[in-house]
């Protein structure tokens, strides 16, 4: 089994060494990940430059572009063959609800499911994580039930893992995806130069997170594991949408010739 590894902390990036270790001792490893922090990255394509790819003195692969740029590039053009999964993470920091959409991590391993592979998005359940172990002992387990059992494709799990000692968990949840409030207003400052600067504020607190989410999951110490589709059709409105817009009529279209 061949496994690539990516992430969206960086190379560098402890939960993503901690990972490598672990999947190293049950699959091949390939570790093609941004050069440095590109959190919030979500699947932004760098089509502007050409892209760069070094080797660091750990045998990891790292680019100077996106998570989603690092995939992309790894299995269209850098590796000779392509692998059996990808793995993105450990990412420190809960990509649960709304994050998603927001996520580098998630988007790297979306690129690997737009390309076919059976990919896996895993995060902490919190910034400043202490126990990356736990995730990676979690996914070493995963990934040796998929090798072994399957799962009909398209594939793309999203994990969050408790940041808690491996022995404490309480196992793991297939869940959906909760909702956040909505983010704090901007951080206005001033810098030493006069400058009016912004930070984005942080994400809102969860709102939808009963029974059956990934955020009820890991407040009760279980590993959330939500399926994720790439299609975003909001199909309940195609009917009503339907009703309401008008015949098109060109020869009647505003600013047509008179």
């Amino acid at each position: 089994m061949r496994i690539l590894l990516s992430n969206d902390d960086g190379y560098f990036a402890p939960g993503l060494n901690i990972l490598a270790q672990h999947i190293a001792k049950i699959a091949d490893i390939v570790v093609v990940a941004p050069e440095r922090n590109r959190s919030g990255a979500s699947n932004s394509l760098t089509l502007d430059r050409p892209l760069t790819v070094r080797k660091a003195a750990n045998g990891f692969f790292y680019v100077n572009g996106t998570p989603t740029d690092c995939v992309h590039l790894a299995l269209t053009g850098l590796m000779d063959a392509p692998p059996d999964m990808v793995i993105s993470g450990i990412n420190d920091g809960a990509n649960m609800g709304d994050d998603t959409i927001y996520s580098g991590t998630v988007a790297a391993a979306m690129e690997g499911f737009l390309l076919g592979i059976p990919s896996f998005a895993v995060s902490m359940s919190q910034h400043n994580s202490r126990y990356f172990e736990s995730a990676a002992q979690t996914v070493v387990k995963l990934v040796t039930y998929y090798h072994q059992n399957g799962f009909p494709p398209p594939l793309l799990l999203n994990v969050n893992v408790p940041d808690i000692p491996h022995q404490d968990l309480k196992g793991w949840q297939v869940t959906r995806l909760g909702k956040r409030h909505k983010a704090e207003p901007v951080i206005k400052s001033t810098t030493p130069r006069g400058e009016t600067v912004y930070w984005v504020g942080a994400a809102g607190s969860a709102q939808d997170a009963g029974p059956g989410t990934d955020f009820y999951a890991v407040s009760n110490r279980l590993v959330s594991i939500t399926p994720l589709q790439v299609d975003l059709t909001q199909y309940k409105q195609i009917p009503g949408l339907q009703q309401w817009l008008p015949d098109y009529d060109a020869s009647n279209a505003s600013g047509s010739a008179a």
